[in-house]
């Protein structure tokens, strides 16, 4: 199921303009679902998926803990891709259910 959200939401960002650099990054620090840029804005997404909001918005689940290791993580990219570090950095979620898809620009985090 996660995988289909996650292709929902790849489609998503390529119908907004976006360019996707990486799927699935992963290093110790933990995994950023997709890396991508537009207009000079390196975004690093979390995206999470439930069949409805019966439960809450899919963007709850991306807790505390789970954004330290998006931010860690993307640290790791940063230093693994010089050619990014000029750029704008923002950490967005994008919450998927099958009704839906709702895009959270710079969700958390701070760089």
């Amino acid at each position: 199921m996660g995988a289909a959200g996650e292709e929902k939401a790849v489609i998503y960002l390529k119908e907004k303009g976006f360019q996707i650099i990486r799927q699935n990054y992963r290093r110790k620090t933990g995994e950023i679902d997709i890396i991508a840029v537009k207009e000079n804005i390196l975004s690093f997404i979390e995206v999470k998926y439930r069949q409805n909001d019966l439960y809450g918005s899919p963007a709850e689940a991306v807790t505390k803990q789970k954004q330290q290791k998006i931010i860690r993580t993307a640290q790791w990219f940063l230093n693994e891709n010089p050619q990014y570090g000029n750029m704008q950095c923002s950490f967005d979620t994008i919450a998927v259910t099958d009704y839906r898809i709702e895009y959270l620009f710079n969700s958390f985090g701070v760089m």
